[in-house]
């Protein structure tokens, strides 16, 4: 399999939408350019943070190919849109993204086995998806919902040992974990992306190839420094690692709702709606949060 992935930023890409609770394609557009303007390594596309949950399969595979033809290779684009309960329905879902072409089709490691079943399902269901979907790279997902199934370190090595999988989104949130699942990726194609911003420096000294987290949507140029330059001058980046650290704690406050709102302050024409949380519901107060943090990055960014 050709290696795709870079190493660096993939941002979990948002949905903008309409008022009237459609896929807003002009303000999609906006927040590809907006990405690429900031230094995006790489867009995953069509995942929780794009409401992939909230989707129908139609809107899933017209957002992705959107995306796609929008990025026009500009930069690299991973694909998931994996939300079915039925093995069958997976490969449906799956075969359409693939069908696409992205860099990647990523799987959502809690689609492959129940919460009380084993691994070895887990093996079982994914090999009937490698047959299914050839001739594409694949990536997989630690989602948290509907509930999180973190990758022991059995099946880091048997998705590494099939050569197929090349990107993998690690949500564990614990140093010791992401260590011990860089070490079985080692001299394999499979990359190990940190979505936790408070673990993300120690992460990059560990070997992981970078960040893939919800946080890209508010301040990308800070983990693009981070994980291109940290080498070069450990100062400078332990105080953006503290400061990523902190600001973080936003992502428990009505996301994706206040990303949006975090990207519309940034300039990009987009407006709250929101479907998986009551975005009516954003209030005064959390609006003058994210202004806040907002109004610290563009003091604090002069670090860079």
């Amino acid at each position: 399999m050709e290696q795709k992935i870079c190493d660096g930023t993939w941002v979990t890409m948002i949905t903008p939408f309409t008022k009237e609770n459609k896929i807003d394609y002009p303000g999609v557009a906006e927040i590809i350019e907006w990405y690429i303007q900031k230094g995006i390594d790489g867009i995953f596309a069509v995942c929780q943070s794009s409401e992939m949950f909230y989707l129908s399969l139609a809107e899933r595979v017209e957002l992705a190919r959107f995306v796609l033809e929008r990025a026009a290779g500009r930069i690299p684009v991973v694909v998931s849109g994996h939300v079915s309960e039925s093995l069958d329905d997976q490969i449906e879902e799956l075969s359409a993204m693939a069908a696409l072409d992205p860099q990647a089709v990523v799987l959502v490691s809690n689609r492959l086995a129940r919460r009380h079943e084993s691994d070895e399902i887990w093996k079982k269901n994914a090999q009937v998806i490698l047959d299914a979907v050839p001739g594409v790279a694949l990536g997989i997902y630690e989602c948290p919902y509907p509930y999180k199934r973190l990758m022991s370190g059995d099946l880091i090595k048997w998705c590494a040992d099939t050569g197929r999988f090349a990107f993998l989104k690690d949500t564990c949130c614990d140093i010791r974990q992401l260590q011990q699942k860089i070490a079985f990726t080692k001299d394999t194609p499979l990359k190990i992306f940190n979505a936790n911003s408070a673990t993300l420096l120690e992460s990059l000294k560990l070997g992981a190839a970078g960040f893939c987290g919800v946080m890209l949507n508010f301040h990308p140029e800070l983990y693009g420094w981070l994980c291109r330059n940290w080498r070069k001058n450990m100062q400078k980046a332990q105080k953006l690692q503290d400061f990523a650290t902190v600001a973080s704690l936003i992502e428990l406050q009505n996301y994706p709702t206040n990303a949006k709102y975090h990207m519309s302050l940034s300039g990009v024409p987009i407006g709250l709606v929101t479907r998986s949380k009551d975005y009516a519901g954003f209030q005064e107060l959390q609006k003058s949060e994210v202004q806040a943090l907002y109004q610290c990055w563009q003091n604090y960014s002069a670090i860079l």
